[in-house]
């Protein structure tokens, strides 16, 4: 392994790692308040996510010599931000975290739940995860709203560093979002004393509660959007670059690190999609065979990142809760451009796409049952009906 290390790894592991914890933890730590986490909690839980991703990351690129890149899933957790609050707080959260990776694994394992999985109509599941991310693709607007000398700063910096090199968007956003804090921002009396005991690392137990709202409003919609969002794309991305993996296994793996993270309010770890493309990338090496090592180092600086998470969370933490907000909307534009362009491509299933979507962006919950799952069941309904007078049409 040590013949087939270098440089040019080196770099692309780094700079793989310190792009997708920069452009997705904001959505992440907002989702996870949104569901009744603490700033402790959320901190034990960007902590015990970026561990899991690393750990998970050195396994499997190690055992399969695979470039196989690990994330958490930000479209899950912009589905927390959407879903809100649920009966009981956070412990609920956590228990549907748990059932969600179970869910994970056992459609590793189990055949059967993974082709059931990879059946849902892509229009249907592309117009779900628009609906979820809307919400929070609004805040950008709302941040200028708010107080523009605070929100336009950020705005223009994903805009003018996004027009030379897409990549770099949302890091230079949170650039500018730091700034604004330094220089913009109030510091109440205290803080930076708080800010300065956070750098150590710290994880906090939750004890999950199990309740039915929470297995589907949460963990069957995160399972869904997981699965469908993220491990799915991430293994056509290898294959997209000439790599066979075994698809059940390393979903299987992602699940079993996702189960150790979520006692501490970890929602969920993944294959990545965007990222994997940097690490499975002619840039990581010349020869495909070496690439596994940007893989690798990626995973040991999401791990160096992940004992940081106390200190990013409580720096966070000093700042309107719209600015960080702003900055997980712009990180989510490309997605959400993505997945409504996929969801209204067929015109047979548009109409049934446009229910699922309005129907989840709504933010209505029915029964204490999120909107995420209506709306794909809705969406359903709607292409079945379709389907139905079709053939009575025959």
């Amino acid at each position: 392994m040590l013949k087939d290390f270098s440089v040019q790894s080196l770099f692309m592991g780094c700079l793989t790692a310190f792009v997708g914890f920069a452009s997705s933890f904001a959505v992440v730590l907002h989702g996870l308040q949104a569901v009744g986490a603490t700033d402790a909690q959320a901190a034990s839980a960007l902590t015990a996510l970026s561990i899991s991703m690393g750990l998970c990351a050195i396994v499997l690129s190690t055992a399969t010599k695979l470039p196989v890149s690990i994330a958490w899933s930000t479209p899950g957790a912009a589905l927390l931000a959407n879903a809100g609050a649920v009966e009981g707080g956070f412990p609920v959260a956590v228990g549907a975290f748990l059932v969600c990776a179970a869910l994970i694994v056992i459609a590793g394992l189990f055949r059967p739940l993974g082709r059931a999985v990879a059946a849902i109509p892509a229009p249907l599941a592309n117009a779900m995860l628009a609906g979820v991310l809307l919400g929070l693709c609004f805040a950008p607007v709302k941040a200028i709203g708010f107080n523009p000398l605070l929100g336009l700063p950020i705005i223009i910096a994903w805009i003018v560093v996004g027009a030379f090199k897409r990549l770099w968007a949302v890091p230079a956003a949170l650039g500018a979002f730091a700034l604004v804090l330094a220089f913009g921002v109030k510091v109440p009396d205290g803080a930076l004393t708080s800010l300065q005991h956070s750098l150590l690392p710290s994880v906090e137990l939750v004890r999950p509660v199990f309740t039915v709202a929470g297995l589907i409003s949460i963990a069957l919609p995160l399972f869904i959007v997981t699965m469908a969002s993220q491990n799915i794309p991430g293994i056509a991305v290898l294959k997209v670059h000439h790599y066979d993996p075994r698809p059940g296994p390393l979903f299987a793996v992602t699940g079993v690190f996702s189960l150790m993270s979520a006692p501490f309010g970890g929602h969920a770890v993944n294959l990545a999609a965007i990222t994997a493309a940097m690490c499975a990338g002619q840039d990581a090496h010349a020869d495909p065979k070496r690439r596994y090592w940007a893989a690798i180092i990626a995973g040991v600086v999401y791990i160096i990142l992940g004992l940081l998470a106390g200190a990013v969370t409580a720096f966070v933490a000093l700042a309107p809760p719209i600015l960080i907000e702003a900055v997980a909307g712009l990180a989510l534009v490309g997605a959400l451009s993505n997945s409504a362009l996929n969801a209204f491509q067929k015109a047979e299933s548009r109409e049934a796409a446009a229910i699922t979507f309005l129907v989840t962006a709504s933010g209505v919950s029915f029964a204490g049952i999120s909107g995420a799952f209506w709306g794909l069941i809705a969406g359903g309904l709607m292409m079945a009906l379709s389907h139905g007078v079709q053939l009575l049409k025959r």
